[in-house]
């Protein structure tokens, strides 16, 4: 691809990742043509309609998600700033809250699980370093970081939203929050939350696997190859 090309995807990609967080998966298509500065045509060629657009932007998005905890592991000697490094990052990348909003609307196939079998991997090494070396408490799971990070990095509602004006109240939260998941003298208070429950209750809402827990061919069972909630094309939204 064209350097041109790539970056124009890049434009869109990114424009779409905060629109759908801000308006929710099905937010029209033409406010993501507006926000990536593209024409209607442009985004076509590229994403014909909105499942090909969010599954190339929960793909790019998992794939960002691996490669920051790739990347704090290689910059970071010791595992519990390794761990925030990710952390951090993750939250520049506003993965996590749209990661969750997006996969309501998404078909789950095979392909997108090895995806997300990369990013559990990374992230899970991570974990476990720090908790190994007695430097994050014992009862943290994937599910409950992943869920931190939803919580802290979605926008604030209405005039709240200028007291983050420069992102830097979401890092100051975040800090406070990992504060609170520094290794406890007192040991563990409760069961880790697995990344795998996350997913469950985000694709089957009310729904939760047994024992709460659902694991990756639990998921594919229960959301066929090629279903699809995605509601109308992008065909209706915007006219060329």
């Amino acid at each position: 691809m064209r350097a041109d090309a790539e970056r124009s995807r890049r434009r869109i990609l990114d424009a779409a990742c905060e629109v759908f967080l801000e308006r929710g998966p099905d937010a029209p298509l033409d406010a993501v043509v507006r926000r990536a500065g593209v024409g209607p045509a442009t985004l076509y060629r590229r994403f014909p309609d909105r499942e090909a657009l969010v599954r190339a932007l929960v793909t790019d998005l998992l794939a960002r998600l691996a490669e920051a905890a790739e990347q704090a592991r290689r910059d970071e000697t010791d595992p519990y700033r390794a761990l925030r490094r990710f952390v951090h990052a993750a939250a520049d990348l506003r993965m996590g809250a749209a990661i969750v909003v997006l996969l309501e609307r998404l078909v789950v196939d095979e392909g997108l699980v090895a995806v997300r079998l990369d990013v559990v991997t990374a992230v899970e090494a991570l974990l476990r370093a720090a908790q190994d070396a007695g430097r994050l408490r014992a009862d943290v799971g994937m599910g409950d970081l992943v869920l931190l990070c939803v919580r802290v990095s979605r926008p604030l509602p209405g005039a709240l939203a200028a007291l983050d004006a420069d992102g830097t109240l979401v890092h100051r939260h975040l800090d406070l929050a990992l504060a609170g998941l520094a290794a406890d003298p007192d040991g563990p208070t409760g069961r880790p939350l697995g990344f795998d429950e996350v997913i469950a209750a985000a694709g089957r809402p009310g729904e939760p696997g047994p024992g709460g827990t659902a694991p990756d061919q639990a998921v594919l069972d229960q959301v066929a190859p090629g279903q699809t909630a995605l509601g109308q094309t992008a065909s209706d939204e915007v006219a060329e």
